[in-house]
Parts: structure tokens; C-alpha cells; sequence
């Protein structure tokens, strides 16, 4: 049975198969078919906020396809849910191309390039009304030889689940969706937030957490196997930065059989009082950090959690402009590393 949720699935896993046979000329069509006129799009900086269809296709789509003449749109994971009344689709994957021509100033490489992208649409009469999206922009100028902070753990093309199960394009047990999110409430509200009171030992992380999960972050943080891998190369040194950051601030939290996904703009907020965190030292800024959290749960706890952080935006505001650094002085973030 076909219903509102699924032919909004398929409408958004649809644009992105579009993607691989669309050019520069021919956006607008296809944006035509799958966005209100009147679009409301949030993404990542530099790019941040796009009102409308026309600002879309100039603002993002042109010169994104401009630069990567093949690219394709690969979702890993799909699915909906409401929020507040809304109707949301969430997905998650690998934007593919062959960076031929310069984007957003980042020097074009010749070689095939991995932009990944977490995205939430909130959906009108089976067209995108509004989409908040981070693409890992910071990755990119990984892969293109640029390296501006350190990371502590290893940094991958990320894979799509283990389950291979991620493209949720009919309906589940409504029982199944409300166990997952059960399990993510309580992980984020008293497990995440209970730092302060308890410390990092005592969170009560194994309630929630497989012993060997897998825990895939953005360029700059990298990933992480395991509860202890986690609490070692991301947690603590986070925690550390931000002793009193509060998650939780989203514009919505989704979930469907056992998946399940959050986004806030800003999701969570602290203040920087910690030395060490991506290689800069304690600013005393207050932070604001817009973040898209995907979960996969196996049996009763999370077996995979795909995060997304506007990391440029976030080192913007602790004083470090990616961008500007790239402009008057290439050189000195040249990597000589493998990218």
C-alpha cells in the first residue's frame, strides 16, 4: 500500500538517482519537479542559508555540478517520520565526482572526490518545503590536500550500514519506530546530559551503546570502534572543550523501524573553556553547532550513529576561518600527507 510517507521516500531517493544524469543547464527542471518555488534551504558553511529555488540552483546545485561534472548522489540511508506535525525525510550517503573545476575556492584536483552529506526535508504535497543538509565540506579539503586541524582518529570514506538495510522506502512497525526512539531520547536527554553531574565513567553509556559500535564522524574528529574508542578519541576530548555543552536543540528528531535521526540548528551549544580540542586552545566563545546525528539500532541498543558537524561554521566562530586561510595563504595548509 502506497501512502503520503512512502510516495515521499521515494520522491526524495528519486532526485538523488536523478542527479547522475543532470547538468548545469537542465537544474532548474529537475529542482522544478521535487521543490516548492519557495523553498526554504539551511546548509553548510560557506554556503549556509539558500531562499528559493532560483538561490538554490545558483547558490549550490550550479557550481556544485559545475565542479564535479559526474557526480552522482548515492543515499545509504532513507526514511521518514513526523515531527511536531510535519512530515520529514531523512537520508544519508556519498555525494561521487571527478573534482575537474574549482568549488567554493577549493582548488579542483582532477582526482575522484567523496562529499559526504546528511539531510533532512520537511515535505508539502509531496514536494521539499524545507531542507536542512550538511555536506563535509571540511572532508573535501582533506582529499584536496588541505589539512587546518588535527585528527584523533582515523578518517574514512564512510560505508553504509553493516545491515545493508538502510533504504527504508516502505512502511515499519510503528512498535519498532517508537523502541528506537525511545532508545535515542534516553541516550541523548539522561545519558549525554548527565555529564556534568556524574562525569564521563558514569553516563551509563553501555544502556544504550553496543560494546563494539561504530561510530562514523566528520573530517577533523574522525571514527570510532567501540564504547571505549568513542570515549577516547571523541567524548572526552569534546567534553573536555565544552565541560558545559547541552544536546538536544532540534528542529526534528525522526524515526522509523530501526532507524532513527535528529537535526538542530543549532542542535547543541557550550562554551569553549577546554585547550586541546581539534588542536586549538581554550577561546571562552560560546558555540553554537549545527548537527544532523543518524542511529541504527540492533535489538536494544545502537549498533551505528553517522554524525554530521558544520565543522567550518563551528571553527568560525572559535576563531579559525577555514576559508580565509585558504585564500591569502594556500601553502601553509598544504598537506603533504596522502589525501
Amino acid at each position: 500500500m502506497t501512502t503520503p510517507r512512502t510516495e515521499n521516500k521515494r520522491s526524495v531517493h528519486e532526485f538523488s538517482s536523478r542527479v547522475r544524469e543532470t547538468t548545469p543547464e537542465d537544474v532548474d527542471e529537475l529542482l522544478a519537479q521535487y521543490y516548492h518555488d519557495d523553498v526554504e534551504w539551511h546548509g553548510p558553511a560557506p554556503v549556509d542559508r539558500l531562499d528559493g529555488r532560483s538561490e538554490l540552483a545558483t547558490g549550490f546545485w550550479t557550481p556544485l555540478l559545475e565542479a564535479f561534472p559526474d557526480l552522482e548522489k548515492n543515499d545509504y540511508v532513507l526514511f521518514a517520520g513526523e515531527f511536531e506535525g510535519d512530515e520529514w525525510v531523512c537520508a544519508t550517503g556519498n555525494l561521487v565526482g571527478t573534482f575537474e573545476n574549482d568549488w567554493l575556492d577549493i582548488p579542483a584536483t582532477g582526482h575522484a572526490t567523496w562529499l559526504r552529506y546528511g539531510e533532512f526535508h520537511r515535505m508539502e504535497d509531496g514536494r521539499i518545503r524545507e531542507t536542512r543538509t550538511i555536506l563535509d565540506v571540511l572532508d573535501v579539503l582533506r582529499q584536496a590536500g588541505f589539512r587546518f586541524v588535527p585528527s584523533l582518529a582515523p578518517e574514512v570514506v564512510i560505508p553504509g550500514p553493516s545491515s545493508q538495510d538502510g533504504l527504508v522506502l516502505d512502511e515499519r512497525d510503528e512498535a519498532e519506530s517508537r523502541r528506537t526512539m525511545e532508545l535515542v531520547v534516553g541516550m541523548l536527554f539522561d545519558g549525554l546530559n548527565s555529564y556534568e553531574e556524574k562525569g564521563l565513567e558514569n553516563m551509563g553509556m553501555e544502556q544504550y551503546w553496543h560494546e563494539d559500535f561504530t561510530w562514523y564522524g566528520p573530517a577533523g574528529i574522525g571514527s570510532t570502534r567501540g564504547i571505549d574508542g568513542f570515549q577516547e578519541y571523541h567524548q572526552n576530548p569534546f567534553l573536555e572543550a565544552f565541560p558545559d555543552r547541552e544536546v538536544g536543540h532540534h528542529d526534528s528528531r525522526i524515526a522509523e523501524g530501526t532507524y532513527c535521526a535528529s537535526t538542530g540548528w543549532p542542535a547543541v551549544v557550550g562554551t569553549h573553556l577546554g585547550d586541546g580540542w581539534l588542536g586549538l586552545p581554550a577561546t571562552g566563545n560560546d558555540a553554537e553547532m549545527r548537527v544532523i546525528d543518524v542511529w541504527r539500532r540492533e535489538g536494544d541498543r545502537l549498533a551505528e550513529n553517522w554524525v554530521f558537524i558544520d565543522l567550518i561554521d563551528l571553527l568560525d566562530q572559535l576563531g579559525l576561518d577555514v576559508f580565509e586561510r585558504l585564500r591569502d595563504d594556500p601553502r601553509s595548509v598544504r598537506w603533504s600527507g596522502t589525501p
